[in-house]
């Protein structure tokens, strides 16, 4: 099952509100099931830096099925996952990634955002996640 377009535009549109209802500007990034990129949205003098970030941490979720901060803390020196970051090309473990369900609790795809703290931008990426019907 993957995203389709019209839900990651939903996704998307909650995500610019819940980056704009705290005052940041994102990068938001939705991968399908595949990781491949199905929608993008760069606001307005969000940083350019963070464009590969949004990318890298939703298909870092959907690679491990976990939200990037969760990979992040198995990555740490001493745990499972230490060095991780490393494979695929390059993942992202910190937050910011998050799985996208459907209505049955089926994974279709995953957000990445990136732009501002990383506290911002994983209730950025839930708000998006969320969102999607």
């Amino acid at each position: 099952m993957n995203i389709t377009l019209q839900q990651a535009e939903q996704a998307i549109a909650a995500a610019k509100e819940k980056a704009k209802e705290l005052k940041t500007l994102m990068n938001i990034a939705i991968v399908d099931s595949g990781t491949n990129l199905v929608a993008f949205a760069h606001m307005d003098e969000a940083w350019i830096g963070s464009i590969d970030i949004s990318q890298r941490k939703a298909r870092t979720a959907r690679y491990f099925n976990m939200p990037t901060g969760e990979v992040g803390k198995l990555s740490q020196p001493g745990k499972p996952l230490f060095n991780i970051e490393h494979s695929n090309g390059g993942l992202i473990t910190f937050p910011g990634g998050v799985l996208i369900k459907n209505k049955n609790g089926d994974i279709i795809g995953a957000i990445g955002v990136s732009g501002d703290s990383v506290e911002n931008d994983h209730a950025v990426a839930t708000a998006g996640a969320d969102a999607v019907s």
